[in-house]
């Protein structure tokens, strides 16, 4: 890395850190984009973990907030080389008892499957279908003043509920199980304020969207925009590893797309001592164990309806996922966990040779666990699919150690950047006018680790960046992509 002079530096290459440089070069600015790995991407890379030509998500695999994002939609990624692939089903919740609930982009159809909760689930989430288009850079976003005030304050009102309250809502197994695989996301007890946020969201954008995946894997997401940030006239550079800030050439504002603590490795003899204790306190959650499998046929769930989707959530009732939940958050391995699996081979061949399969799952497990739960996993996916285990022809597995060496974003193999609860959903990483902001000038994070939180959506890196075009640049009114 040579020491030309750019007017930005972006540290990561992630969804954040990829929509953070494509907003100030599209501002006009000249921006260079750092990547320590050999690829770019963060969380959107596919490789063949497993055996020649099985093609798997390292990570994220399936995309609803992505589809949904205001800054992403805004974006000619199309034209770029991406292209969503929509399962037929978004996503399925099966029971032991061989029936499954589930989410379908048709209000009435998922809603219909539901029994005696299909009213109560279509007065839940109808409103917020009507307000959405407006709402969403409120909600995807930092706390301000709205401008759409009203909307907001009906979202606020369910989003800002424990799942566990809003789950009173229904009478019905289907109902409460579909919403416990929802609120599994937030990665965090029911019993926590907001838990219900992420729920609700995902619930909104598989009714809008769907829950789609990226032909050819995510990385065609990461690639799109690397893409369209190269035709402005940025610049990427790979296997650049920042550990000083002396490293980096000279600039007028640098954005990391890094959670904190490897951002006061790098600049913290730049910060005052309140901001260093603000992001010495930063909290991270749960962690994930992950599977990879090369499957020599599709899942052969009991649920019809789950082999239509890209999407499955393990765990049966909402009593059982709710109490791991529990336990998991209290650093307790949980013999039977909630389990999200996905399976875009189901929709996209490309993914795997003719005939054969990939899928992936994750369990949440204690921050920094490093117990193998292969066989708690598979056990889990058996029980609603007996004979899986008879379809594995190789697999790959990462502890929470693994999977922040393959991402040092995810500490302790918490995937969403810190947790997400009422004290770090708007402050994360510290209490300040802007979370973005750190206590230098000209230096700002643009990770997960800020508002809206995690998620391939880009906001993080979006609202950083408009942020620093503001304060450093002023051209706020030269971006142009979206009001928000």
């Amino acid at each position: 890395m040579g020491k030309k002079e750019y007017d930005v530096v972006v540290v990561g290459s992630g969804p954040n850190g990829l929509a953070a440089a494509i907003t100030m070069q599209y501002a006009g600015l000249s921006v260079l984009l750092l990547e320590a790995k050999d690829t770019i991407g963060g969380g959107l890379r596919t490789k063949e973990l497993t055996l020649p030509g099985f093609k798997h998500d390292v990570c994220s695999a399936v995309h609803p907030l992505a589809a949904g994002s205001p800054f992403f939609q805004q974006l000619p990624l199309q034209k770029n080389g991406l292209h969503y692939i929509y399962p037929a089903v978004a996503a399925a919740h099966p029971f032991d008892n061989g029936s499954a609930a589930v989410l379908k982009k048709s209000l009435a159809e998922t809603a219909a499957g539901l029994g005696a909760d299909e009213k109560q689930y279509i007065q839940l989430i109808q409103l917020l279908l009507n307000d959405w288009p407006a709402l969403a850079p409120d909600v995807l976003g930092p706390l301000h003043f709205p401008e759409h005030p009203a909307a907001l304050a009906k979202f606020a009102i369910k989003a800002l509920t424990s799942a566990s309250f809003l789950s009173k809502r229904f009478s019905s197994q289907h109902a409460k199980g579909l919403w416990a695989g929802m609120a599994a996301h937030a990665m965090q007890p029911f019993t926590n304020i907001a838990s219900s946020a992420i729920g609700l969201v995902l619930l909104v954008a598989g009714h809008l969207k769907g829950w789609p995946v990226a032909a050819g894997g995510s990385q065609s997401i990461a690639d799109a925009l690397a893409a369209y940030f190269i035709s402005l006239g940025g610049t990427i550079e790979t296997n650049v590893e920042v550990k000083s800030f002396g490293q980096l050439p000279t600039s007028g504002a640098v954005l990391f797309d890094l959670d904190p603590k490897q951002v006061l490795q790098i600049a913290g003899d730049r910060f005052s001592s309140l901001y260093k204790w603000q992001l010495n306190r930063y909290r991270y959650g749960m962690g994930v164990f992950k599977i990879d499998w090369a499957l020599d046929s599709p899942i052969p769930f009991t649920a019809a309806e789950c082999r239509q989707a890209g999407t499955v959530h393990l765990g049966n009732t909402f009593a059982e996922i709710a109490a791991g939940e529990l336990q998991t958050s209290k650093g307790k391995l949980v013999e039977r966990p909630f389990v999200l699996l996905a399976q875009p081979s189901l929709v996209d061949p490309s993914r795997a040779p003719e005939g054969k399969h990939t899928a992936w799952a994750y369990c949440h497990v204690p921050n920094g666990s490093q117990e193998d739960m292969t066989s708690v996993i598979e056990k889990q996916v058996e029980r609603f699919a007996p004979g899986f285990c008879d379809t594995i022809l190789a697999k790959h597995t990462m502890n929470t150690v693994q999977v922040q060496s393959y991402n040092a974003n995810y500490v302790g193999g918490d995937i969403n950047g810190g947790v997400s609860d009422i004290t770090q959903l708007f402050t994360r990483p510290a209490l300040r006018f802007s979370p973005y902001r750190t206590a230098a000038k000209g230096i700002y994070i643009c990770s997960a680790s800020t508002p809206p939180g995690g998620g391939a959506h880009g906001m993080c890196g979006y609202y950083a960046a408009k942020r620093a075009l503001k304060d450093i640049f002023h051209l706020e009114e030269k971006i142009g992509l979206f009001r928000g």
